[in-house]
């Protein structure tokens, strides 16, 4: 039976920035996950700039930007009859951090790996799946855990944190509850390749809205990551048309990219996913703390769920560290995490459900094929409302800021 100070189940944002903060407080924090590397697309790739500035203020900014990436300054919207309208300009945010990075997520994990495999109390063990609690007195004191060979064995420590996602195996094993909210859309992820003269920084993204469905593209060094969004329920539907049949829906919303729809070479080329927004009445149980997406899974509205789950590892970490070396940690101190995060989360959420309601709502259900007139309307003669959404997607409302235990002069 092994043991460490803390377990983190889950290599996702939020467990590698917990980790690394974690290991700089001098904790000793093992990070589980059951992946053997992480080079899954279509998950979140977005960095905004509250992260950004916390990279900055972990002395880690020169090698993050040199990382391959492009700067998202502007989001469009398309009006039928005339230009279109800038909803929110970052480039009116004051610099550096005035732009949303955009990058695949295994470089940004990587990035973070190799940041903590720099202190001596961090250890990544890679394919390492948490199966169950391991309890002790009716508190949580470890997780059992299968290997790659599929040895089975236990690991103990003061404090579990899960990170694992919107399907949780470790909120699941605690009886953690969730509140669901309703979601009109799920998503289909898939690639188009991008040409040589199309290659370069990007300016801006503007959706593309039909009737029923809507269509956003992602840009990567030299393909489109597209994101083809249609009501929930219809996946069925759509596979049964068949791929000529989704091609030509592709076409139809996008004709400048009409000429590479073939890259689509299979319905298995088509990533789903299933859409959720929900939220734990109750983060935590002795010895178990829930962040991220394990706490409150997030609507790709925003792209802020990457952001908002390092802003709880922040606020985990600094909260939780001086307990975490006492080898003791009170329900109470995890209660603390709770209380500074779960505002944040309400905000957020509603902010999505929101835009559920008055945007994708009414576009997926086919009675509106862009954004509401007043919301245009606004966004032209206010120049003002232009800093408001930038400001806060780019910081959100309570941004952390890092530790200084975990502060460090820039590295080159």
């Amino acid at each position: 039976m092994d043991r460490t100070g803390c377990v983190v189940v889950g290599g996702g944002p939020a467990g590698m920035m917990l980790g690394l903060l974690l290991a700089r407080a001098g904790v000793d924090v093992t990070v589980l996950e059951k992946h053997a590397d992480f080079l899954r697309d279509f998950r979140g790739d977005t960095v905004h700039a509250s992260t950004i500035r916390l990279i900055d203020e972990l002395g880690l900014g020169e090698g993050f930007r040199r990382l391959p990436q492009s700067r998202l300054n502007n989001v469009t919207f398309p009006v039928p009859g005339g230009p279109p309208v800038t909803m929110g300009n970052f480039d009116l945010l004051p610099p550096p951090y005035n732009y949303v990075a955009m990058m695949p997520q295994w470089d940004f994990l990587n990035f973070l790996a190799d940041a903590a495999g720099q202190e001596p109390r961090f250890s990544l063990l890679m394919s390492h799946t948490a199966t169950a609690l391991v309890r002790d007195g009716g508190r949580v004191a470890g997780v059992r855990y299968r290997a790659a060979d599929g040895t089975e064995s236990e690991l103990r420590a003061d404090l579990v944190v899960a990170t694992d996602g919107r399907h949780s195996v470790l909120r699941s094993a605690a009886g953690l509850a969730s509140k669901e909210f309703p979601v009109p859309f799920d998503t289909w992820w898939f690639r188009l390749p991008r040409l040589l003269s199309e290659q370069g920084q990007v300016a801006g993204i503007m959706p593309v809205f039909g009737r029923g469905e809507a269509l956003l593209a992602l840009f990567r060094n030299d393909y489109f990551q597209m994101a083809y969004l249609a009501p929930k329920g219809t996946d069925a539907r759509i596979r049964a048309e068949g791929l000529e049949g989704f091609r030509r829906r592709i076409a139809a919303l996008r004709p400048d990219l009409a000429d590479r729809v073939e890259a689509i070479a299979t319905l298995e080329d088509l990533h789903f996913l299933d859409v959720r927004l929900d939220r734990l009445r109750k983060w935590y149980i002795d010895g178990l703390l829930c962040i991220g997406d394990a706490a409150h899974a997030m609507s790709p509205a925003g792209g802020v769920g990457i952001n908002l789950a390092i802003q709880d590892a922040v606020a985990a970490a600094n909260i939780l560290a001086p307990a975490l070396l006492r080898g003791q940690v009170p329900p109470a101190e995890l209660a603390k995490v709770v209380r500074r995060r779960r505002m944040p989360t309400i905000v957020v959420q509603t902010v999505q459900r929101v835009m559920h309601r008055v945007l994708f709502g009414p576009i997926l259900a086919g009675t509106r094929s862009g954004a509401p007139a007043p919301l245009l309307f606004v966004a032209r003669r206010l120049p003002a409302f232009g800093q408001i959404g930038p400001r806060f997607l780019a910081f959100g409302p309570r941004p952390e800021h890092a530790p200084g235990f975990a502060r460090r002069t820039p590295q080159p």
